[in-house]
């Protein structure tokens, strides 16, 4: 089962939890740029892949899983960065870039420019010489799991369900899970995935602190 994630999602819960319910099925996790997520998907590249939106959705099942508060990350030296919040007056004679590529980042630790990213891309960085501030009106980005329609790996239903947050006994027949007691060589078969309608949404949390 080949799973990919986009910059700035966090697999690791969903990826230890598929070992201990799936300890036989392997779960490989590859990094998907932004810019080639559909193009990772319709080429095979991976069965499923944390995409973020939008992204064209022909020939693709995609369940949108949680809201990206949106963030303004730059030095920590920029005049922005005194602001408990930034809002897009602040930014209308700044230089704003939306991506986090090495040489945007850069341009940004000279105070050269300023990043309008998702805060999940800025905290993964973990950079002591940047800081984020919430970009109050923009609107957020949305984290969604995508699969191609055509894709028949039944193992797609299960890795929903771990996402979704469903219990062993829910995830699986009965016969599945006697069967999985059974030697390597009698692995059940799982089950076809299932259809992206019966997905909810979880949307994200997290406060907004006030402006100075």
């Amino acid at each position: 089962m080949r799973v990919g994630n986009v910059a700035g999602v966090t697999v690791t819960k969903w990826r230890r939890i598929w070992e201990e319910r799936f300890p036989r099925t392997p779960l490989s996790v590859v990094e998907v740029a932004e810019a080639d997520q559909r193009r990772a998907l319709l080429g095979d590249t991976v069965d499923m892949c944390f995409v973020r939106q939008p992204i064209d959705g022909e020939g693709l099942h995609v369940i949108p899983l949680y809201d990206e508060l949106p963030v303004v990350w730059m030095s920590k030296d920029h005049e922005l960065s005194l602001l408990d919040e930034v809002t897009a007056t602040d930014l209308v004679d700044v230089r704003v870039i939306a991506d986090a590529e090495p040489a945007s980042v850069e341009l940004a630790t000279y105070s050269a420019a300023v990043l309008h990213l998702p805060m999940s891309i800025a905290r993964s960085h973990s950079r002591r010489d940047l800081v984020y501030r919430p970009l109050v009106d923009a609107a957020p980005t949305t984290v969604a799991l995508a699969w191609r329609t055509d894709n028949d790996n039944g193992w797609i239903d299960e890795f929903i369900g771990v996402v979704r947050g469903r219990t062993p006994n829910s995830s699986r027949t009965a016969k599945e899970r006697g069967d999985e007691q059974k030697p390597a060589g009698t692995a059940a078969q799982p089950r076809k995935a299932g259809v992206a309608g019966r997905a909810g949404r979880a949307r994200g949390s997290g406060g907004r602190p006030g402006r100075r």
